[in-house]
């Protein structure tokens, strides 16, 4: 009787817990998207930011598409960094010197603080080889940042579900190489694209940094990798830091969240669609 009681009430717990995630993002979204409901329009979302000081007035477009162009980049960078870092931790960890190493790298990128990696790009790349603040340089510092976000979560995708085809393949004469980029890779990739699309989301929601290695006050979509640029979560840092407007960082804010929202929902749909083919 007693262990049916606790059965039932660690199954009340856990279904009170899961709600109150559920309620508490549900809340944010609507809480967010009611404080700057007076500037959601489409020529907030497609107009260039105006007014004095500026964001004042107009849209966001720029930042908008400095975000996109930020977290692509990133994610491509970090996307590859980290799956490869993973592949090797899980496939070809022959010396377990080298392996250590990689995964102390690893570990030890994930507990550094976001500003740093601004830091370190800044005196790195800008103060160092005298490259401009640009795309180039805080897609860098943002890859940098997510490659242990994704190496982490690949290498649990890689040994839940491709280690069994390594074994079967190595067992007949197949080559590492092949077994990878033929059966493991094809088998993983709804899991590793929504794992890209989170460290995407990671990096395009973090403003440290790119505070000081691209991101700009005022700038128009980059036509370059060597453009400086306009990102969301900067542009609703500066609206709140210098109470410009807290109607437009809040609408700049739940489009940033929307805009994450939609990138999960289309990784989600792309990975049902594998899933059911």
């Amino acid at each position: 009787m007693n262990s049916k009681v606790s059965k039932y009430l660690i199954r009340i717990v856990l279904i009170l817990l899961g709600l109150s995630v559920v309620g508490v993002t549900l809340f944010l979204f609507l809480y967010v998207f009611w404080k700057g409901k007076t500037v959601m329009s489409l020529s907030f979302i497609l107009d260039k930011p105006a007014g004095v000081p500026i964001g004042t007035a107009g849209g966001i477009f720029p930042a908008l598409m400095g975000s996109l162009y930020l977290g692509a980049l990133a994610a491509l960078i970090g996307g590859i960094l980290g799956i490869g870092a993973s592949a090797y931790l899980v496939f070809y960890h022959r010396n377990k010197y080298v392996s250590g190493i990689v995964n102390f790298a690893i570990t030890g990128l994930s507990g550094i603080p976001s500003i740093l990696f601004g830091l370190v790009g800044y005196t790195l790349l800008i103060y160092g080889f005298g490259i401009s603040r640009s795309l180039l340089c805080a897609s860098l510092c943002v890859s940098a940042m997510i490659v242990p976000f994704v190496a982490i979560r690949a290498r649990k995708v890689f040994e839940e579900k491709g280690i069994s085809y390594m074994t079967n393949s190595i067992g007949l004469g197949l080559s590492r190489e092949y077994a990878l980029r033929k059966m493991i890779l094809p088998v993983c990739f709804p899991e590793l694209l929504g794992t890209v699309a989170l460290g995407m989301a990671y990096g395009m929601g973090a403003v440290a940094p790119i505070l000081y290695t691209g991101a700009v006050m005022q700038a128009g979509v980059p036509s370059k990798l060597t453009d400086p640029f306009m990102s969301l979560p900067y542009h609703l840092y500066t609206l709140v830091n210098n109470g410009f407007s807290l109607d437009y960082a809040y609408g700049t804010a739940f489009v940033l969240m929307l805009l994450l929202l939609i990138i999960q929902l289309i990784c989600k749909f792309v990975t049902y669609m594998r899933k059911g083919n």
